[in-house]
């Protein structure tokens, strides 16, 4: 009885080839996370600071905004879909 369940436990593994697995992502969706990361990198460098004034313009509005875009660049980058959809990257 137990070599039945032993030989229904191996069952034959079907290989896809790798041309029919579609990819969630594609080389445009990266490139574009790497963008988003390096935009919101500098939006933080930009609050960063030496011994100027705390509530200077480029610390309080301009590094804010920066960051704030560089995170809807990275939705935008996770959202993508490209028109093509033949698998060509």
């Amino acid at each position: 009885m137990s070599k039945k369940i032993h030989e229904k436990a191996k069952a034959p593994v079907k290989e896809i080839p790798s041309s029919k697995i579609d990819r969630v992502f594609v080389k445009q969706n990266y490139m574009l996370t790497g963008l988003a990361f390096a935009v919101v990198i500098i939006g933080f460098l930009l609050m960063w600071g030496g011994k100027e004034d705390i509530y200077s313009f480029r610390r309080i509005t301009l590094a804010p905004i920066v960051v704030i875009t560089g995170f809807l660049i990275g939705v935008f980058a996770i959202m993508y879909k490209p028109k093509n959809t033949n698998g060509a990257d």
